[in-house]
């Protein structure tokens, strides 16, 4: 989850949103890309993003999560993991983002060398009660090879 501030740029899923809020955070704040990089990262038996990619490491600082998502996918290749799909879901009221979602899904499967058929993304709302922040959880099916 990443709290909605002005003066940011609105990155979801590796693609900028046109909107009058951004996300907050360190890197470029891609909450679905670091959803998914931590399904990744667990899946693999690895530590999670913020552990690995700190917001104290200034080498972070405004790095597009399409590079941090790319650097997980190489530590699960390492361990001889490769991804069968990827399933997401992003919570945000504002703005609708139903029109992005196969750009999205380009991206992330360009980044983990699978099939756009292969990478799923959803959007939901809170119904109105959340308009502070967007969500994203993700999980992903993996195998050892």
């Amino acid at each position: 989850m990443h709290r909605l501030v002005s003066n940011r740029k609105l990155i979801i899923g590796g693609v900028h949103i046109p909107s009058s809020k951004g996300l907050s955070g360190h890197s470029d704040a891609d909450v679905l890309l670091h959803a998914i990089t931590d399904a990744i990262l667990g899946a693999a038996g690895e530590p999670d993003i913020g552990e690995l990619f700190p917001d104290t490491d200034a080498r972070f600082k405004g790095v597009s999560s399409l590079q941090l998502l790319k650097s997980a996918y190489s530590k699960a290749k390492s361990k001889s993991v490769s991804i069968i799909n990827v399933d997401a879901v992003i919570i945000i009221e504002k703005p609708k983002i139903a029109k992005y979602k196969n750009l999205m899904r380009k991206k992330v499967s360009t980044v983990l060398g699978i099939g756009v058929d292969c990478v799923n993304i959803k959007a939901k709302t809170r119904e109105g009660l959340s308009n502070k922040a967007v969500e994203a959880y993700a999980v992903t099916l993996i195998k050892k090879i």
